[in-house]
């Protein structure tokens, strides 16, 4: 069957997303258990950008020399270790530390998973793949706080630990049922070292020179993802203070915004081979920014949860857009160092938004932050919106 390797592929993907899920909520309650403090437990959320920091400027020099299927496996397998040992740390330092490797883990098996998907799907699948795979997203998103919820009804946080190690080492076991599409063609590489990774730099350097309008629109689309972060690490502050939504209410708010994203990602699957990626990636950026703007105007859970059902709705598209605009624009034997490298200044962009907007809203107030954040936003998206297309208008008037 043409489709039964993918769909394999995409089992692996919803059980490693719906264990996300349920680590990051059991994980939150047991540091705020042990330690009582809201800072410890925010400190979690910055080991995660940290972690890509840390790890990114390097991780694409490792991918494009390894074999894709085995770093996938093995980082699973070593994931689902690390989080069947957090349980035992004796103390919150330790329990960051496994943390962060975790998170270093994570970090290198995404552009480790986009390189794998782009050899794996055929170019005329990869847009219904990827919308399908954004559908598997939004279900992890309202499947794994439920799954989370029951499981400390029934049992402890800790218990849910160990259901997310579960998760993540059958993910590891069904991406070794899939194909081995390099074999040992990637072994005899070059020795590892950092005149490796000095040669890599310049080689993504050389690429985004000579492939500008692929990269412009990569950075411009990863400009909106730090600001979408930044202004999300607000979201609960603005909610509760701003408009002043009981902890129930907010949580209907977020339910709301897990809907939006399924019931976007079910309309992608269907428009998926009628929309080329480049019209997800301008028209979806606009909307999500727009439903950011509506949302940091409201003054009611009925304006904000307008708002939040257009951005989640509207981000199905773009990722799906992007992520297919990725692999066919940029060769597969590079992907995993350009992704890389992009990452990492992403990952630096998020930290120092997110620093930004958190000062501003101590020294202005949340609301005018929020609302600044949005707009700037918006003035991303539209430049991507214009950018994008103009490749587009181009070649319809050469064409002529």
């Amino acid at each position: 069957m043409r489709w039964k390797k993918p769909l394999l592929l995409l089992l692996g993907i919803g059980l490693s997303n719906v264990g996300a899920w349920i680590f990051l909520i059991a994980l939150n309650l047991i540091v705020l258990d042990e330690t009582g403090s809201a800072l410890a437990v925010g400190i979690l959320y910055v080991l995660k950008p940290l972690a890509a920091l840390f790890t990114n400027g390097w991780a694409g020099s490792v991918i494009d020399r390894l074999n894709k299927r085995g770093l996938m496996v093995f980082l699973d397998v070593t994931r689902a270790g690390l989080v069947a040992a957090l349980p035992f740390c004796p103390s919150i330092t330790l329990m960051y530390a496994v943390v962060f490797v975790i998170n270093m883990g994570s970090a290198v098996f995404y552009p480790t998973s986009m390189t794998y998907m782009t050899k794996l799907i055929p170019s005329e699948n990869r847009q219904r793949f990827n919308a399908l795979r954004s559908l598997i997203g939004s279900g992890a998103f309202l499947i794994g706080p439920a799954v989370a919820g029951l499981l400390f009804i029934m049992g402890t946080p800790t218990m849910a630990l160990y259901l997310n190690a579960i998760a993540l080492f059958l993910s590891g076991m069904i991406t070794l049922l899939l194909p081995d599409l390099e074999g040992d063609s990637m072994t005899g590489s070059k020795k590892f070292s950092f005149e490796v990774i000095k040669k890599d730099l310049g080689l993504v350097r050389d690429f985004s020179r000579r492939f500008t309008y692929v990269m412009v629109v990569y950075l411009l689309f990863s400009c909106m993802l730090v600001m979408t972060a930044a202004i999300d690490s607000l979201e609960a502050a603005f909610s509760k203070e701003v408009l002043g939504l009981s902890n129930s209410t907010y949580g209907y708010l977020v339910s709301i915004a897990g809907g939006g994203f399924l019931v976007g990602a079910l309309v992608n699957i269907a428009i998926a081979d009628r929309v080329r990626a480049l019209h997800l990636i301008a028209f979806g950026s606009i909307m999500v920014s727009a439903g950011y703007v509506v949302y940091s105007f409201s003054d009611s859970f009925i304006t904000a949860a307008i708002g939040f059902s257009l951005l989640s709705f509207s981000l199905a598209f773009a990722q799906t857009g992007f992520e297919t605009f990725i692999q066919e624009r940029i060769p597969v034997e590079v992907m995993g160092r350009v992704s890389s490298i992009y990452g990492w200044l992403e990952g630096l962009l998020v930290i120092v938004a997110t620093v930004v907007l958190a000062v501003g809203a101590e020294l202005l107030s949340i609301r005018t932050v929020v609302t600044i954040g949005a707009v700037v936003m918006l003035l991303v998206t539209v430049s991507l919106c214009v950018y994008s297309l103009s490749r587009v208008r181009v070649k319809a008037l050469a064409s002529r």
